[in-house]
């Protein structure tokens, strides 16, 4: 009944943004984001709308709506495809089973580093993923990529090799390939929401998690006794900036190219937004006595070996054009 009445509200508000369109000539976009105000890809977005307005004399503007108040990622993309939200920045999870192609980002080890895995997405594997998302039936049209930042482990114990994670129990994201994952490295992956993890590690539920700096440190998570920042940087998985199909069909042709083109500089931009705030909360939980160790990448690659053979034997061309980028 609820979801029945989200959808109804969905409706009422796509019919009333339709006839914005018709009634007027000023054109409001509203974008959504879950992460919350002032994070980077919320200040791009933001940023985007800005040169938006200025580039059309206020004819075309944007409200961005962060912190999940539209919705969760899941409400909010039903919104975004039936036209109530106009522009979206959501994750790989909800686009994978209409483009199985974007899935390979899963896979652990699949890019080398950050710097991989900005030249593949900036380039033509980039440009295609982009091009079937759009050309899929999800009724979104992809405008670029968000940087969000390599996952690495952080646990109660010392780790520096897949050994010392015998016995140790870490929190995963909500998907079987990335608990092999983290069983393939030497723990036991836990399946488990985000916003349990907390409590979960301060009652001893879970010795550790896996995040980048700036998650660990605004989640609180590194005030549970979690003093062991171990660099794995195993998961590397970027982020899609989409706009609904229903509202892209309503811009003109010279409108669309200057949204696609502002969502280029968006993607550019976050990423600079990005690094500065991973260098800032990794100093902050530096300061709070977070030890950052450096591991032998390799150790951690090879035992995933195995999951990349599961996981991945469907995408084995894709990822083998993925390694070759350089």
């Amino acid at each position: 009944m609820t979801f029945r009445r989200n959808f109804i509200a969905a409706a009422i508000a796509a019919v009333a943004f339709t006839v914005s369109f018709q009634a007027s000539a000023q054109i409001v976009l509203k974008a959504s984001d879950t992460h919350p105000a002032g994070y980077p890809t919320v200040v791009a977005v933001e940023n985007m709308g800005k040169k938006l307005e200025a580039q059309t004399n206020g004819r075309i503007k944007m409200q961005m709506f962060a912190g999940a108040v539209l919705g969760q990622e899941k409400e909010t993309v039903e919104q975004t495809q039936i036209g109530a939200l106009q522009i979206n920045r959501i994750s790989l999870g909800v686009i994978g089973p209409v483009v199985p192609d974007v899935d390979v980002f899963n896979m652990p080890f699949v890019f080398r580093d950050i710097p991989h895995m900005r030249k593949v997405i900036d380039g033509p594997i980039g440009d295609e993923l982009l091009a079937k998302v759009t050309a899929s039936p999800a009724r979104l049209v992809a405008l670029g990529w968000m940087d969000g930042g390599a996952r690495s482990l952080y646990t109660k114990k010392l780790v520096k090799s897949p050994a010392d994670l015998k016995g140790v129990k870490v929190r995963m994201m909500g998907n079987p390939l990335f608990v092999d994952t983290m069983n393939a490295m030497g723990g036991n992956g836990i399946s488990m929401a985000y916003g349990e993890v907390f409590s979960a590690l301060q009652t001893g539920v879970i010795d550790g998690a896996e995040n980048n700096p700036p998650s660990m440190f605004t989640s609180n998570h590194y005030t549970t006794g979690t003093k062991y920042y171990a660099q794995t940087n195993h998961l590397i998985i970027p982020e899609l900036l989409v706009m609904s199909k229903v509202a892209w069909d309503k811009l003109t042709p010279a409108d669309q190219a200057l949204v696609k083109k502002l969502g280029r500089e968006a993607q550019l931009e976050q990423r600079t937004l990005w690094d500065k705030s991973v260098e800032e909360y990794s100093g902050k939980l530096k300061a709070a006595g977070v030890e950052f160790v450096a591991v032998d990448q390799k150790l951690f690659f090879d035992a995933t070996a195995p999951v990349r053979a599961k996981y991945g034997a469907k995408f084995g061309d894709l990822m083998a054009r993925i390694n070759a980028v350089k």
